[in-house]
């Protein structure tokens, strides 16, 4: 990892160049490309400014702290630039395990064993609702009328928003949300 270090309104303090220096090393295990770093030190009156811009392959992320110490502003915008690598890590991870790639290639996809499909759950329907006011009885004949398992409504009294579904012994239960 190629570390610059610049000062702007402080002096060149050798122990906060090797600070800086020591913390980048601790994030070269989530990047194993080669990085180019660049760090900015300043004071600002009372405030200590870190600045970090990291370029890699692909990558370019910058960290922007100010603290009371410059150590712990350091540290700072080390976290936030380390949440930033793990967040792009996942990103990419993800987009490569993406189903659809392998479907566009041409690869089959192979079943998932019974205990990864429960525990990968997913949306399958989207359905958006317009909430009419109704009062119960016009909410179960409105049921009662439809295929719908269940209805979704505004109730007239109590503006609260209401669910009634029948259940399977035939009788109807009612969900009510305070709102």
């Amino acid at each position: 990892m190629q570390v610059s270090v610049t000062f702007r309104n402080t002096g060149s303090e050798s122990w906060f160049k090797d600070y800086a220096t020591e913390r980048l090393s601790k994030l070269q295990k989530y990047i194993d490309k080669p990085v180019e770093a660049h760090v900015v030190l300043s004071v600002e009156k009372f405030r200590n400014v870190a600045e970090i811009n990291i370029m890699a392959k692909g990558i370019n992320l910058v960290g922007k702290e100010e603290a009371k110490d410059m150590q712990l502003a350091i540290d700072n915008v080390i976290d936030k630039i380390e949440r930033q690598i793990k967040k792009h890590k996942e990103k990419s991870r993800d987009h490569k395990a993406s189903p659809n790639r392998s479907e566009e290639k041409g690869e089959p996809r192979t079943a998932p064993a019974p205990f990864e499909e429960e525990s990968r759950l997913r949306v399958v329907e989207t359905r958006r609702v317009v909430l009419e006011p109704m009062s119960l009885e016009e909410a179960i004949i409105t049921l009662e009328g439809s295929r719908n398992r269940f209805v979704i409504y505004r109730d007239i009294n109590s503006e609260n928003i209401s669910v009634i579904y029948r259940r399977d012994d035939g009788n109807f239960a009612l969900l009510e949300a305070n709102s």
